[in-house]
This record gives structure tokens, C-alpha cells and sequence, in this order.
């Protein structure tokens, strides 16, 4: 299973399906941000990462343009991960409470992060259609991925994409019959439970929309699934 998850991490990272997503990563890797000028940015799609044991599964939306598209990796040299690994640090998943890159020594254990669009997109909005062409990566994830218990699905766009791929599997009949909030678990026979979170986006957590005691409870009521 290791192995066969590295192979698809490095079909996602040559892939070339999304003509914007292309050119957007790439210009955002060749123009990079004052602040980071001195860093070789990744620009390509961002692999996922993490235990291939994993019991959790965190989906996110996509990555940042000067984060994982610079980092190389989930969540990691943005705000949005110092509040994500934050929360992983305290309740368990996770070595270390920060990750500013690939090779900083971080460690999922029991937890495994993915995206549901594995390139940069401008201004954060992927296309209904760059969703769809980035979909069997998630897909085949959750067939490899054979210890899952829960999805914690950061976002309602996350959310309503994989509740997607759960219909067009007949696993469940409509999305609608969820109803996306922060913290809010369904269980679906066959299927590991769901979670939604508001995705920690700066615009969340500075607003306040999102706190990191907010964050903390979902994982927490992930852990306390898993230790069921």
C-alpha cells in the first residue's frame, strides 16, 4: 500500500490536465512573493502526505499560492497550516505543532492530508471542471487508504466534494441530506464518518470565524472516533 500511494503522489505531481492551473502555479513560482524571493518554489501539484495507516483523513480545497505551491507540501508555510498542524500537534497526529517545509522533519501518524485540487488556483476558486479532472486522485486515495474511520473534510467546497464522489458511488443517494457546518459529524454506512470544519483560511481565523480551540474539538472528536 506504501508503495502503491507513492506512485500515485508522483502521478499527481506530473500532472498537466488544467491549462489555468498550469500556467497560474508556474507564474506564481516564477513571480514568487518579496518575502520569499530567495526560495525555489515548488510550482508543480502538491502530493499528499502522511501515515499510509492512516484511521484519518484530512481533505482540504487546494494549495496556496505562496504555501504548499512554494513548500511542496500540504498545508505547510502558510497560516493556514500553523493553525491546522497546530491542531493536529495537540491531539495527537502530528510530531511537531509547526511545518514551514518538506524536509523540516514533520510526521503523521494515524493521519493522512490530501486536497480535493492538487494545484494552485487564482484567487482560491478552482473550476467545477478542474475539480472533476482532479477527482481520481481523491478517489483512488480512499480505495488505498484501507484503515479510514474519518474524513475531516476542511471547507464546505471539500465537504461537497467528496460527498460527491459518495453519490456517483451509490454510497449515498443526494448531497442535500448534508448539510455542511463546523464540527458537525454524519455517519454514513459503509463510508468513514464525515466532519466538517471551516476551513482555517486567514480569513477565518482572523475574523474569528474559526478559532484554534475550534479547530482543536474536531480533531479531538476525530481521536475520540478512532479510539471507539
Amino acid at each position: 500500500m506504501k508503495d502503491t500511494l507513492r506512485i500515485l503522489a508522483n502521478e499527481v505531481v506530473e500532472c498537466t490536465l488544467c491549462p489555468r492551473l498550469v500556467a497560474h502555479r508556474r507564474k506564481m513560482a516564477r513571480v514568487k512573493r518579496r518575502a520569499y524571493r530567495d526560495w525555489e518554489y515548488w510550482g508543480k501539484p502538491v502530493p499528499p502526505f502522511g501515515d499510509p495507516r492512516a484511521g484519518l483523513l484530512v481533505v482540504g480545497l487546494a494549495p496556496a499560492a505562496h504555501g504548499g505551491n512554494r513548500t511542496g507540501r500540504m498545508f505547510t508555510g502558510d497560516r493556514s497550516g500553523d493553525f491546522l498542524y497546530r491542531a493536529l500537534y495537540e491531539t495527537g497526529f502530528a510530531s511537531q505543532p509547526t511545518s514551514r517545509s518538506r524536509d523540516d522533519g514533520l510526521a503523521l501518524t494515524g493521519a493522512y492530508i490530501t486536497a480535493a485540487v492538487r494545484c494552485a488556483p487564482p484567487d482560491n476558486k478552482p473550476s467545477p471542471r478542474e475539480f472533476q479532472r482532479c477527482r481520481p486522485f481523491l478517489e483512488r486515495e480512499l480505495d488505498l487508504l484501507k484503515n479510514l474511520r474519518v474524513v475531516v473534510a476542511l471547507g464546505k467546497l471539500a465537504f461537497d466534494a467528496y460527498l460527491g464522489i459518495l453519490r456517483d458511488r451509490g454510497t449515498i443517494r443526494t448531497r442535500s441530506a448534508f448539510a455542511f457546518g463546523h464540527d458537525v459529524a454524519y455517519e454514513i454506512p459503509g463510508s468513514p464518518v464525515l466532519v466538517g470544519s471551516y476551513h482555517p483560511s486567514q480569513q477565518n481565523t482572523s475574523t474569528g470565524k474559526l478559532t484554534a480551540e475550534m479547530l482543536r474539538a474536531v480533531f479531538e472528536r476525530a481521536r475520540a472516533i478512532l479510539q471507539e
